[in-house]
């Protein structure tokens, strides 16, 4: 609170009149605790001033002041010492403001010395009485600074009259002397008495707040869930609280004077075999350290409990260490909920397998206990086959009972050598501690792809799926966590490529090649905004006549500094990276704009990645581009591979209805290479289906099972009415054994080459027809 010179002078009641009223209590009570000293320090002033006096004037004068004086004084500390304590009190501003006449009736006393006597006595004598009354005033002045009013009309009044009295007696230069001591001591009145009602404030807040304290400890000492504790110097629990004791639960009686050690082991302070966190307290009480959020374990009866204990040394005012007081708390429930949550940030919730993040940081001590021992540690990255086939056509729930069986049957494979857990979705991964004999480990990569590719019996669902399995070793393969997890995770996409259900052993030469790749999927991402892209058109003819019925459109790229790339190495990359579908609506809309200026009747072929059909928007893109560029949809034909359905994604077959509903054709491209089926007819309205250039080579040479798939083709493509379309045809005996067999149209470079767009536009503007008779 401000200190206001008009409150504190009782002036004013001030900005806040209880506190001041409580201030002016306390000045009040502190002048009555003074008021003995002052009547001392007057009958001593009084005794001096009347040894100076009495030889030099007569005797009933100096008894006549000196009884004034001491009945004055007298009737001061009566006063003052009848007023009530006020200590705890209100004090107002008229009790104050009464100390007035304290101060002044004292002060008319005392001047009678400067008015009276002084002018009769020898100047020696006067200057004693003067110093003598300057003594009185100073005292005045500092001792009776509590009450301010008084003080003022004492100090005040006497250096005035001595003032007025000096100046009378033209001493000029003592006056001025004297007007300035009073006047200092006046102000040094104020100030100390401003300073005490400050620190007398403060120390009011002090206890004040030590009484919160107190009434918080209290309550918190009833009921809170902590409790507090104390030790002595030799780590003996002193004045145990009730909390505590319950806590412990025992009599207050029983573990008062108990060693704090002893009491948190239980039962294992005979057996010696003390918690770490126990050893951690003994620690910190041995060295007399401060310490917060210690937990350990307790048992006081069968269940295991867990404290967290908070403590500080204590010293006396000597400084010599008197024990420990702290905090402490049950906080069992809490280390259970921090448990869970540490579990669940650890473990797969789905398969109570370690997930991605432990898995990660088991490697990590796997790399760190290898380093050391100069051994070598290995991690598998497994990805299951064919299991979104489930997925989808089972659903979720189906699904993760089946990633549950194969979580069990991981673990059941796990020795004390091996960690394993999920990574996400279908993929897991699995830690070989040792893996100094990497025979025994590929081994174990070999048994995981049987165990796992073995039937599953799920919801009365009999299902197969597979593995496959990339396979690093550290340091060897990565000298961290991370490097080593890429390590395998190449292999893994090596492992994918070889046919799946195998495993492969991480090679340099992969890192060599997924680096090219990555330098290679740079350059491809700005390969359209650079123009590097660019179409070539070949044509497809009618094996009968010979007539020109379209061209089908290959996608080239011409790279600055990769040269040529063949489709065959940049659309899979393509794919991966997640760019076929830019490069395909360029490729559509390219294909369509150019096809629009050829003779009505030819059609235009554009290959479609399977990828593609995948995008929710494709059939968006076909119907706009047909728009934009004006090609009726019966004369685009999209070609599609066996790998649509291949890939487990039931959305490509809808995508392809879809796109059947706009008029445009479908047309089922290099037929007989894959995993062939004749399902895949049934399931969407091919216009066409084309047969692998391979097969005609074959057939070309007399391979009795290319003919018999030729003509198997045909005649099935026949009973559909679908037209076949021979690829690779590439000579005139291959052209008419195409034609032979039945098959309605050919393409390869018998016909033409892949043509740029200025050769396609005159090959399309001439008549076919002629050109053949000739």
């Amino acid at each position: 609170m401000p200190i206001d010179m008009r409150a504190l002078l009782a002036l004013s009641e001030g900005c806040d009149p209880r506190e001041w009223g409580r201030l002016r209590a306390a000045q009040l009570d502190a002048g009555r605790q003074l008021a003995w000293f002052a009547l001392a320090a007057n009958l001593l002033a009084t005794a001096v001033c009347a040894a100076l006096l009495y030889p030099r004037m007569p005797f009933w004068q100096v008894a006549s002041w000196s009884t004034l004086l001491i009945a004055g004084t007298v009737w001061v500390t009566i006063r003052r010492r009848l007023a009530p304590s006020r200590a705890a009190g209100h004090g107002g501003r008229t009790d104050i403001r009464a100390t007035l006449w304290e101060g002044g009736s004292l002060a008319l006393a005392w001047s009678v010395i400067p008015v009276f006597f002084c002018p009769q006595v020898p100047v020696a004598t006067s200057i004693g009485l003067g110093l003598t009354l300057m003594i009185v005033m100073t005292g005045a002045a500092f001792a009776m600074a509590p009450l301010p009013l008084a003080t003022l009309m004492f100090v005040g009044t006497l250096g005035f009259v001595s003032f007025v009295q000096l100046m009378l007696m033209h001493a000029v230069a003592i006056a001025g002397g004297v007007l300035a001591f009073t006047l200092l001591l006046m102000t040094a009145c104020l100030s100390r008495t401003r300073a005490l009602v400050t620190i007398h404030n403060a120390q009011a807040v002090l206890d004040e707040r030590d009484e919160t304290i107190s009434v918080l400890l209290l309550e918190f000492e009833e009921s809170a869930a902590e409790w507090l504790w104390e030790t002595d110097a030799t780590r003996r629990v002193i004045r145990p609280s009730a909390r505590f004791a319950r806590a412990c639960g025992r009599a207050p009686a029983d573990i008062d004077g108990m060693p704090i050690l002893q009491l948190l082991a239980g039962p294992s302070w005979d057996s010696g075999t003390f918690a770490a966190g126990l050893r951690a307290l003994a620690e910190k009480l041995r060295n007399r350290d401060s310490f917060v959020n210690l937990r350990l374990p307790i048992r006081f009866t069968e269940q295991e409990r867990w404290w967290q204990l908070a403590a500080a040394p204590r010293y006396d005012d000597r400084g010599i260490f008197c024990g420990f007081r702290g905090v402490g708390a049950d906080v069992t429930d809490q280390r259970a909920s921090a448990d869970k949550i540490n579990r669940m940030a650890r473990f797969d919730t789905l398969t109570g397998l370690p997930n991605r993040r432990l898995i990660t940081e088991t490697l990590s001590d796997a790399m760190i206990a290898a380093e050391a021992c100069g051994g070598r540690c290995a991690f598998m990255m497994l990805d299951l086959d064919r299991f979104k086939a489930v997925n989808d056509t089972l659903g979720h729930p189906v699904g993760d009972r089946l990633l549950c069986q194969v979580a069990e049957r991981l673990g059941h494979m796990m020795s004390a050598n091996e960690s394993c857990g999920r990574l996400g979705g279908d993929e897991f991964a699995l830690v070989v501690r040792d893996a100094s004999d990497t025979g025994a480990v590929e081994e174990l990569a070999g048994r995981i792809i049987t165990a796992l590719s073995r039937p599953y019996d799920v919801d009365h669902y009999t299902l197969h799926i597979g593995a496959s399995i990339g396979l690093a070793f550290g340091p060897r393969d990565g000298r961290t966590s991370e490097m080593l997890i890429r390590s395998a995770d190449l292999a893994l996409y090596r492992a994918k490529d070889a046919g799946r259900g195998v495993f492969r052993v991480y090679e340099p030469a992969l890192y060599v090649q997924a680096e090219e790749r990555r330098v290679l999927e740079i350059a491809l991402r700005g390969a359209l905004d650079r123009g590097e892209m660019s179409l070539a058109y070949q044509p497809i003819i009618d094996t009968q006549g010979g007539m020109l019925r379209g061209f089908e459109a290959l996608l080239r790229w011409e790279s600055p500094e990769f040269g040529t790339v063949p489709p065959s190495r940049f659309i899979p990359l393509a794919e991966d990276a997640r760019i076929i579908a830019q490069i395909g609506a360029w490729v559509l809309r390219t294909a369509c704009a150019e096809a629009a200026s050829w003779p009505e009747g030819l059609r235009i072929a554009v290959n479609v990645s399977p990828v593609q059909l995948q995008n929710d928007g494709f059939v968006t893109t076909v119907a706009t581009v047909l728009a934009d560029s004006g090609l009726s949809a019966d004369r685009l034909e999209l070609e599609v591979t066996e790998g649509v359905f291949l890939r487990e994604d039931r959305g490509a077959t809808t995508t392809l209805a879809r796109i059947l509903d706009l008029g445009v054709r479908l047309s089922l491209d290099d037929f007989g290479i894959g995993h062939s089926s004749l399902g895949y007819l049934s399931r969407t309205r091919f216009s066409s289906i084309k047969i692998d250039g391979s097969f005609v080579r074959a057939a070309a040479r007399g391979g009795r099972e290319a003919l018999a798939i030729i003509r198997a083709v045909v005649a099935l493509a026949q009973s559909l009415d679908i037209a076949t379309i021979a690829e690779g045809v590439e000579t005139q005996d291959e052209r008419q054994l195409v034609a032979a067999l039945g098959c309605t149209h050919a393409q390869g470079d018998l016909f033409g080459r892949a043509l740029p767009v200025t050769e396609t536009r005159t090959l399309a503007e001439r008549d076919w027809t002629d050109s053949a008779a000739a």
